[in-house]
């Protein structure tokens, strides 16, 4: 079934018309869920509902195609679709999924994933860039609605519990302004990165907060719900898995 599904999917890029490159400036809907995604396409060309045989759907962009809504799930029964600032850049080999906003001036390079379907929402703020091949995702935040201690942030970087007044707008994966995601690397939420911070290639962030003007050296570990104050340099190749190693790295 799901080959099928796979080459229905092809085909109606194919016989439709699609563009599968394309480059310029984008301007999609914020994010929306439920029904609301129904009738959404409603006198809007540039949208098409893709209906699988077991009846669920997604919400595609007829002019990027890999920018589309997560599934209906019983980890997420919201659908969502990608919220992109016009002056974003997606490259077409970059993946943009549900409950994904891209900030102004973001640049989302070739094989690229902003995957918000589990853990949600993504957000990634203005000036700042997901580099070839990085992974943005995060574990579930609600189990059969029921929100979840420690699974998302505020955008101040405080980590919420679930019977938190902020816990819904709280954030699976926050990344800040003018921030750097370099080459392969991934951000898996609950994650929190602050502003002016640079992630080295091929490092692994998760369960974190990472702080402002944070530098990450290549192929770097930080995880086990540790903070890494502002201002901080993580040597390449470090594994930092308690709070004493975060507190005791240079500046």
């Amino acid at each position: 079934m799901k080959i099928a599904y796979v080459v229905f999917t092809i085909a109606l890029v194919i016989f439709s018309g699609l563009p599968l490159l394309s480059s310029g400036t984008m301007n999609y809907a914020n994010a929306i869920t439920g029904n609301e995604l129904i009738s959404s396409t409603g006198g809007n060309s540039s949208l098409s509902i893709l209906t699988n045989e077991s009846g669920n759907f997604s919400l595609y962009s007829n002019d990027w195609p890999n920018i589309h809504s997560n599934i209906k799930a019983d980890f997420n029964t919201n659908i969502s679709f990608p919220e992109i600032q016009e002056t974003a850049f997606i490259h077409p080999f970059a993946v943009v999924i549900g409950n994904c906003y891209i900030g102004k001036l973001v640049l989302v390079a070739p094989t690229a994933v902003c995957r918000g379907d589990e853990g949600t929402p993504i957000h990634v703020s203005d000036f700042s860039n997901m580099q070839d091949g990085v992974i943005l995702h995060g574990l579930i935040t609600t189990d059969k609605e029921k929100a979840l201690d420690g699974r998302r942030f505020s955008e101040d970087g405080d980590r919420l519990m679930g019977n938190s007044s902020l816990f819904a707008e709280g954030y699976s994966v926050f990344v800040g302004t003018n921030t750097s995601l370099a080459h392969d690397s991934m951000v898996h939420g609950p994650a929190w990165v602050g502003n002016n911070t640079f992630v080295g290639m091929k490092s692994i962030i998760f369960d974190p907060k990472v702080g402002n003007n944070v530098a990450i050296g290549i192929s770097s570990t930080i995880s086990n719900g540790v903070s890494i104050p502002d201002n901080k340099f993580v040597p390449p190749g470090s594994v930092i898995l308690d709070q004493e190693e975060a507190d005791a790295l240079p500046p």
